[in-house]
């Protein structure tokens, strides 16, 4: 049996689903310690509870999409709104450092899987869907290369192994950038848990990045937030519309990426054309608001029954994957980014998007800060590289891996 959630229920088991994530990390040690996230902590325990009930009473439920991909597009044009040319300029040498340690990655988790994959008698193309397909490009990624693979590949059930892997990888990514950063600045002494809660060391707002503060006052009015939400919808409305305009065309690209896009240049023109000032809390609100919901959502419309039917080779290249990103942050990305405070944050953020996805990312970064202190360069450097150049540099590595197969 089957029920179809409508958007306005959606968005209550969401938000009482959120509720638990925060009562559970506020009352379980071990979850506040390692600072997992607590979008993730409430929608894991959702999902494995819809697992059960699939799995004892054949009971499922179906949630609106429609809701999910709203917010989901409003946490990347915040991203976009949030991205002044400045900011950009500002991230200068660490951000251009923070790509390569990506882009190395991402061949590293290709290299994994598709070696495993041959190792253990299985396609080589089956260890890139469980590579950086999945776990780098999420689930957007993987129904579109699925699709592609399945059709011009030959590789039967790529869609849904795809699915599965970016499920594994959504719940992973958000559980071990906090344990890696823990070990990271206790092995090296970089912070004190919670002193940072002694003095308000907030900075002004035209000083701080996207989502360095999701949890201080935000002095908002309604013309402020009115004002927001136009832009939101305009941004909204261009990147659907430039959706259906570059179907089948060569400029053809992800409506969040238009979003974001939109972001980018409707805050820039009013910035430095126009002149108009750009109020930042109300975006980060927005922001923070669409990313904690839309984490439980996907979290929420996540079918880990399909885990359960993948076969013990596959379990074997996620479980390994996971292990080379833990290593692989804590020894590559953490050396090359400075060793210091930030560059465990940094790496924290690495972990979300690394196996997950950029919301991930910014979750994991927002929990490390929240318990040891905030790190001005992680919220600038995490949010431009997981939006404007994480897909294109998967995109591009995939491309070419594709080609010789």
């Amino acid at each position: 049996m089957t029920f179809e959630i409508d958007a306005f229920g959606t968005i209550v088991i969401a938000v009482f689903v959120l509720f638990i994530g925060r009562i559970l990390v506020q009352k379980i040690s071990f979850l506040r310690n390692y600072n997992i996230p607590e979008p993730v902590v409430g929608g894991l325990i959702a999902a494995m509870v819809a697992f059960a009930l699939y799995q004892f009473a054949g009971i499922s439920a179906t949630f609106s999409e429609s809701i999910q991909k709203a917010l989901m597009l409003m946490f990347f044009t915040s991203i976009g709104l949030s991205a002044s040319f400045a900011k950009l300029k500002e991230g200068g040498r660490s951000l251009v450092l923070f790509l390569f340690c990506v882009a190395g990655f991402v061949l590293v988790q290709n290299a994994v899987g598709m070696s495993l994959a041959k190792a253990l008698g299985l396609d080589p193309l089956i260890g890139l869907i469980v590579g950086s397909i999945t776990l780098t490009g999420g689930h957007g990624t993987a129904g579109a290369w699925g699709t592609i693979l399945e059709s011009e590949h030959g590789i039967q059930g790529a869609v849904v192994l795809g699915m599965a892997s970016a499920t594994f990888g959504l719940v992973i990514g958000g559980v071990i950038g906090g344990p890696v950063a823990k070990f990271l600045i206790k092995r090296h002494k970089l912070a004190t848990e919670g002193a940072h809660d002694e003095h308000d060391d907030t900075p002004a707002a035209e000083e701080s990045a996207a989502f360095e503060f999701p949890r201080k006052t935000r002095l908002i009015t309604s013309n402020n937030a009115i004002t927001t939400l136009g832009m939101f919808s305009l941004c909204i409305f261009v990147a659907n519309w430039m959706t259906e305009v570059s179907k089948g065309q060569w400029f053809e690209l992800p409506t969040f990426v238009w979003a974001l896009a939109c972001g980018v240049l409707l805050r820039n023109f009013l910035e430095h054309v126009v002149k108009v000032k750009i109020f930042d809390r109300a975006i980060d609100v927005f922001g923070n608001a669409s990313l904690s919901l839309y984490l439980v959502m996907a979290l929420l419309s996540l079918q880990l029954w399909l885990l359960a039917d993948l076969a013990g080779p596959l379990v074997i290249i996620l479980l390994l994957q996971m292990v080379t990103l833990a290593l692989y942050t804590s020894f590559v990305t953490f050396k090359v980014m400075g060793s210091n405070y930030d560059a465990a944050v940094l790496a924290a953020g690495h972990c979300g998007f690394g196996m997950g996805a950029t919301p991930t990312a910014i979750a994991n970064i927002q929990a490390v800060t929240n318990t040891y202190g905030p790190s001005h360069k992680a919220f600038l450097i995490i949010p431009l590289c997981g939006a404007f150049f994480i897909d294109i540099i998967n995109a591009v590595v995939i491309q070419t891996i594709i080609k010789f197969f």
